[in-house]
């Protein structure tokens, strides 16, 4: 496990934390600088992200013609995998394509979720790089009043929650959305309202920087999404 833990701290978690502490050091309030380090890093990988919503996206545009060749070939599994990557060829879908883009930002944010549950202990200052000033102490009062070193701030625990529901919907197809009767709209539905209750739970339980952090995070992806979608040139036409 140490083998593992190694390079992950050297190469994710090291130079966030760094990163982290010299945004500090230049607007002295933890929050914030863990607002702009979130921002910064989810716009470096916008890129990746967009490719993820696109795939979603078309994914989600081909289930009715998906279903059509699952029912077509429901005795035949073997013609309809054939079937189905005619399909994909012929609209140009990769069914896996949307996953990768996930999955090279997965330790990222694990690393940044280890950044802001460990960057309220001035002992970790002793990781810093030489060309980082060690802040003789660090205010965790996020605009005077959040304490985000503690647990149980049920405010921002709600609106993790509730950004959370707000990108889950956006995410699924329209009819699953409104509801429907195969397996996979019912699933749709409960994760819907299951993951926001979890994302509550657990925000409330850590350390109140977490639950900013996820705020942040999720915001900025329902943006991005929303952009992606069209959402802001289809309101301006």
């Amino acid at each position: 496990m140490s083998i593992l833990i190694s390079p992950f701290n050297t190469l994710l978690y090291r130079p966030l934390f760094n990163g982290l502490i010299l945004i500090y050091n230049i607007i002295p309030d933890m929050g914030i600088a863990i607002i702009i380090l979130t921002v910064l890093i989810r716009f470096i990988f916008a890129p990746l992200s967009k490719k993820a919503i696109q795939s979603q996206k078309a994914m989600a545009d081909l289930q009715p013609k998906m279903k059509e060749v699952q029912r077509k070939y429901k005795d035949d599994k073997e013609e309809q995998g054939r079937a189905m990557l005619a399909l994909y060829k012929e609209h140009k879908v990769n069914p896996v394509s949307g996953c990768l883009p996930l999955l090279i930002q997965f330790p990222i944010i694990i690393a940044l979720y280890k950044v802001f549950l460990s960057g309220m202990n001035i002992e970790q200052l002793n990781t810093l790089y030489n060309f980082v000033a060690r802040p003789q102490s660090l205010n965790v009062m996020f605009l005077g009043f959040v304490n985000l070193a503690a647990a149980g701030n049920i405010i921002l625990a709600l609106i993790a929650g509730g950004s959370q529901f707000i990108q889950t919907k956006m995410m699924m197809p329209a009819k699953s959305a409104k509801g429907g009767s195969d397996m996979a709209s019912m699933m749709g539905q409960q994760m819907m309202y299951m993951m926001p209750l979890l994302t509550v739970f657990i925000a409330w339980k850590l350390p109140t920087a977490l639950s900013l952090y996820w705020i942040v995070f999720t915001v900025f992806g329902i943006v991005q999404q929303y952009y992606v979608e069209g959402g802001f040139t289809k309101k301006n036409v």
